[in-house]
């Protein structure tokens, strides 16, 4: 068994490997990569791997971990307001689809059961293939992406009343039970107020003492545990995982330990994804498909066209552009991995026979691998026509442009905080001290977990358009792998930095920042002037003796700085500065000798 799982995953990833890069080259993106590949290692190619079943149910959870991610991107608030695009949308999409689907299969004379299972079943859109598109092309942010991702939410909350609907439709309609009606209802109720409840007071401080372990391995394990149960748990209570685990990371969103949660999960979510998109071309039942191939080819042509000429006549209605209605409607246009679910619960209950179910299930399969096919089309043909119209695109504005990103939020970080919070400026704040972050989020600051060195979390706070980024980690080899890091993948991105002491800005003066604040020089030398007025020095003078240090010592160590790694030179240079800084305050002391004391006394 071992030995079997182990060569199982020897052929996966060397498909992915082989399959994935080569695809990307011909441009036919990473998706059709992972179909091809899954085509060719399966029962009706190769056939390396034959438990396409399992194989599929297992790789699902890169789609549950997959709404995870985007649920921690969408605070509660930012749902909320979006409630209109999500019900009013998704309806008129889902309701639209399947009205014309329904339609049109009774005219050709199917009964109505069958056409009314099938049609609600095929107006499901992939979420994995649509949502993995949209990141990959980076237009989540566009009116198209935002669209299809309120569409496709909406989506799973409906295959919940489908799923249900269908053995009510069938012949084995007796079996239902006791799990149904207002006792189901109100356990469902139970659990999402639970999840709520257990998301604010059980599962933040249960991160708080992780992270407060400093075992990031075990924040990982903490991360995957937590997306399982929640899954888990909305699947026992008729809900599908892929939106219970959106609900959980809609919840966990406003945490500080949002940008670490995405960060752990997104490798996971990669290879899980793939392995799905592998799974689903294996799917393909190509022995179906050869006994019929006209009618299933032409049921799949008629399917494709019917969607998306509603897809694209509702595209209007969404407010999308002229430039992105076809964008939009080849991105929704193919089956969804609920119409596995819903046909194969039409299957059980008897509404369908097991070649009308093997049939449609063949059509939903062939759908998403056209879906990188027709992106393809729109990219060589269609989108030349509307590059004018597309060009306007970047006013879609993310919420995370034009801020400033701040790397530790200790004593040094918080007062620069302060002051451009103060000035109205958005700030995005990462520390690695949970008990630091807990007492800062009291007082209103929007902190986030995470070890800022990495740059998966550098990407996920916004590296990449942010206005500048203020260093002021307290550890100085930290500080510094992280100025490596953002002038490797972010050279364009200003650092703004705090050194501890003179041979850490000599460090980061050699990669390249240029702004660059001692943390205690400025305000020693301000004590020191006190001490001056204490002892009885006169306010000019004191003043005067404070500015002339401050120009030597800043003088001083820009000439030192090219001979500071020479040992000796170093000290010498230290020393001569020294004698230097001596010999001036010598002379200004004959001369206020000389002349009577002036100034603010």
């Amino acid at each position: 068994m071992e030995h079997n799982l182990l060569t199982n995953a020897l052929v996966y990833l060397g498909a992915a490997v082989l399959a994935v890069p080569l695809a990307k080259r011909l441009g036919l993106g990473a998706v059709l990569g992972y179909l091809l590949a899954g085509m060719a290692i399966g029962p009706w190619g190769l056939k390396l791997i034959r438990e396409v079943e399992t194989i599929l149910h297992f790789s699902e959870f890169g789609v549950v971990l997959l709404l995870f991610v985007i649920g921690l991107e969408l605070e509660p608030a930012r749902l909320w307001s979006m409630r209109r695009p999500i019900f009013g949308w998704g309806a008129a999409q889902v309701l639209g689809v399947a009205g014309a689907l329904f339609g049109a299969a009774l005219l050709a004379g199917v009964a109505w059961p069958v056409a009314l299972v099938a049609a609600l079943g095929l107006s499901l859109s992939s979420t994995a293939i649509a949502l993995a598109t949209l990141g990959e092309r980076n237009l989540m942010g566009t009116p198209a992406g935002q669209a299809g991702f309120a569409i496709l939410l909406f989506q799973d909350i409906a295959a919940i009343p489908m799923i249900a609907l269908v053995p009510l439709l069938g012949v084995a309609a007796a079996d239902s039970g006791a799990g149904g009606g207002w006792f189901g209802a109100a356990r469902l109720a139970g659990v999402i107020v639970g999840l709520i409840v257990a998301g604010r007071y059980l599962v933040r401080p249960a991160l708080r003492i992780i992270a407060k372990s400093g075992m990031r391995e075990i924040f990982t394990a903490f991360a995957l545990l937590l997306v399982i149960a929640i899954s888990l748990l909305m699947q026992s209570v008729g809900m599908s995982m892929a939106l219970g685990a959106f609900m959980a990371g809609v919840l966990l969103a406003d945490s500080e330990y949002r940008h670490a949660l995405e960060t752990d999960l997104e490798p996971f979510k990669g290879l899980l994804l793939g392995l799905f998109f592998i799974a689903v071309g294996m799917s393909v039942d190509f022995g179906v498909f050869l006994a019929r191939p006209w009618l299933i080819l032409g049921l799949m042509l008629a399917f494709l066209a019917l969607k998306l000429a509603v897809l694209f006549a509702l595209s209007s209605r969404f407010g999308i552009a002229r430039g992105q209605r076809w964008l939009f409607a080849f991105l929704m246009s193919q089956g969804g991995e609920f119409a596995f679910v819903v046909f194969g619960a039409a299957g059980a209950a008897r509404v369908f026979t097991p070649e009308v179910g093997s049939i449609l299930v063949a059509v939903v399969a062939l759908s998403m691998v056209t879906t990188p096919l027709l992106l393809l089309v729109h990219d060589k043909l269609l989108e030349p026509r509307y590059h004018g119209q597309n060009q306007r695109e970047p006013d879609a504005i993310e919420d995370n442009e034009g801020h400033v990103i701040i790397a530790g939020f200790g004593r040094f970080g918080q007062i620069v905080g302060r002051l451009l919070n103060a000035n109205r400026i958005k700030l995005t704040v990462l520390d690695h001290d949970p008990d630091q972050i807990e007492l800062l989020r009291r007082f209103g600051f929007k902190v986030f977990y995470g070890d800022a060195t990495r740059v998966d979390l550098l990407h996920a706070a916004g590296a990449a358009k942010a206005r500048a980024l203020v260093l002021a980690i307290d550890h100085t080899e930290d500080s510094l792998a992280l100025a490596d890091a953002v002038r490797e993948h972010f050279p364009d991105l200003p650092i703004l930095a705090r050194a501890r002491n003179v041979t850490h800005m000599y460090e980061l003066m050699d990669r390249g920042v240029s702004v660059i604040e001692r943390e205690t020089f400025e305000s020693a030398l301000q004590l020191g002037r006190r001490v001056l007025c204490q002892l009885g020095y006169g306010a000019y003078r004191a003043r005067e003796a404070t500015l002339k240090f401050r120009e030597h010592n800043k003088a001083s160590v820009d000439a030192v700085y090219p001979f500071y790694k020479d040992r000796e030179q170093y000290v010498s240079m230290a020393k001569r500065a020294r004698d230097e800084l001596n010999e001036m305050f010598a002379r200004d002391l004959k001369s206020y000798e000389k002349e009577s004391d002036q100034g603010w006394d």
